[in-house]
């Protein structure tokens, strides 16, 4: 009997030696259940949806063309004697070129010269012949005939002298062109001809300038842009921007956006036949020489204003297997459920919604990875700042 005491004894010795190891296995298997809850229900990152007004940009191919262009010409033939300039560099309306040889102008108007006071001499003496023959006419002394001459070979010699000046002036003037001038502001390119070729009037090409500041921005869009574009203010879906108030900048080939904003000359009224594409033109300031002419750039212009437009994140878009678009938004029980969208242009990171969201929807940014469509989901407010802000970290960490 003793013994039976003994057992029961050490048993329930055992059993409460046991009891808190027992306790801490419920605390633990609790924990790691409320962990697997909370691992279960992931974090996304959100943002809600609102309607704004926004000006439509358009982002077109473009090239960069000089304002003005010069091909420079000689208007006297003669020998090029001494070119001015610098290639490269920037010269002013009326600076001096090249010189062509001068002396055989020079000589041309001392013949010139000399020929004018032949003229004169010879009109002096018309003169006084056609007075001695006008007093004999009015004493009868001389014939009606005679006073005609007279009065008519008068009229030539002054005539001649007119000649003689008009030669006189030619002969200056091509002596002034023997200095081939620029005939605008802008850079000059490189020499054609050296000292000692022979210059052939209005033929030889000698250098061409251009002018670039400031400088055109050619650029094409399509005829069925335009149209739908024009549709869109005509059903009342965009408001159409002011002439003088459109915005048009440009974005360099490696993507830097160029500082100074332009102005949109004009559209061409005719479609290229070949591409189906409109030409326009814009002008922009280039005080630093940054665009030179043949650069590839793209223009940014603003075409339009949607006053009630919808936008979201790119990166918030997805695309369906069979080519659609669509985004996950967030229901008031916190499931993720996919919505079918269509979409417009993108512009700064955000694309355009036309249709599938309205204000106030909660379209999930980040985070696509942690959860299928229908789960449930914590939604974070999400912000390009905060998301850089989580790259950072790790990228410090390695």
């Amino acid at each position: 009997m003793s013994r039976f005491r003994a057992s029961l004894v050490s048993s329930a010795l055992l059993l409460a030696a046991a009891a808190p190891l027992l306790a801490g296995c419920n605390e633990a298997t609790q924990a790691q259940a409320s962990a697997n809850e909370q691992v279960a229900v992931p974090d996304v990152g959100i943002v809600t949806v609102e309607q704004k007004s926004r000006a439509i940009v358009r982002e077109l191919p473009g090239r960069i063309a000089p304002t003005r262009v010069s091909d420079v010409r000689p208007r006297v033939s003669g020998i090029i004697v001494g070119r001015l300039f610098r290639q490269g560099s920037e010269v002013k309306a009326g600076d001096p070129l090249y010189r062509i040889d001068p002396k055989p102008f020079e000589v041309e108007i001392m013949s010139s010269r000399a020929a004018l006071a032949k003229a004169e001499a010879v009109h002096e003496r018309a003169v006084q012949q056609a007075q001695r023959i006008a007093q004999l006419f009015k004493e009868r002394a001389a014939p009606a005939v005679e006073n005609e001459k007279a009065i008519s070979a008068e009229r030539e010699a002054a005539a001649d002298i007119e000649a003689r000046k008009a030669d006189l002036a030619r002969a200056q003037l091509n002596l002034d062109y023997a200095t081939v001038r620029a005939p605008i502001d802008g850079i000059v390119g490189a020499a054609q001809v050296s000292e000692g070729a022979i210059a052939v009037q209005n033929e030889t090409s000698l250098v061409t300038i251009q002018q670039l500041d400031p400088i055109y921005a050619d650029f094409t869009q399509s005829v069925s842009e335009l149209n739908r574009l024009r549709r869109a203010f005509e059903s009342g879906d965009l408001d159409q921007i002011a002439p003088d108030a459109i915005k048009v900048r440009l974005v360099l080939d490696d993507g830097t956006p160029y500082s100074i904003p332009g102005k949109l000359l004009f559209s061409d009224a005719k479609v290229d036949a070949a591409t189906g594409q409109v030409t326009l033109r814009g002008e922009f300031a280039n005080p630093k020489r940054e665009l030179l002419p043949g650069m590839y750039v793209r223009v940014r212009l603003e075409q339009g204003i949607d006053s009630d437009s919808v936008a979201v994140p790119q990166q918030a878009v997805q695309r369906t297997a069979a080519g659609g678009s669509e985004v996950y938004v967030i229901r008031d029980d916190n499931r993720a459920i996919s919505r079918p969208i269509r979409t417009g242009p993108i512009q700064d990171g955000l694309v355009l919604i036309t249709d599938g969201l309205r204000a106030g929807d909660k379209v999930v940014v980040d985070g696509f990875q942690k959860f299928a469509a229908g789960d449930k989901v914590a939604p974070q407010a999400w912000t390009e700042v905060s998301a850089a802000a989580q790259i950072e970290p790790r990228s410090a960490s390695r």
